[in-house]
């Protein structure tokens, strides 16, 4: 399954190799997340709306943005 999927990981990662990062795929309904170093090992998945809210969480109000809490 996860050889078929389009992994990508941030442009901030860091680094010397930069593959101290996850990486993420998109599933029809889910977001699947391997870490970086380790792509051949466990791959967990998050429904998609759960991934956005974490991401929008991480984030943070910052510049521009609102806070909904």
């Amino acid at each position: 399954m996860t050889a078929d999927l389009c992994w990508r990981k941030s442009t901030y990662s860091g680094g010397g190799d930069g593959d101290t990062c996850v990486e993420i795929a998109p599933l029809p309904t889910r977001v699947a997340v391997r870490d970086s170093k380790a792509p051949t090992r466990a791959v967990l998945t998050f429904p998609a709306s759960a991934f956005t809210a974490f991401i929008a969480g991480v984030r943070g109000p910052g510049p521009g943005r609102s806070s909904t809490r």
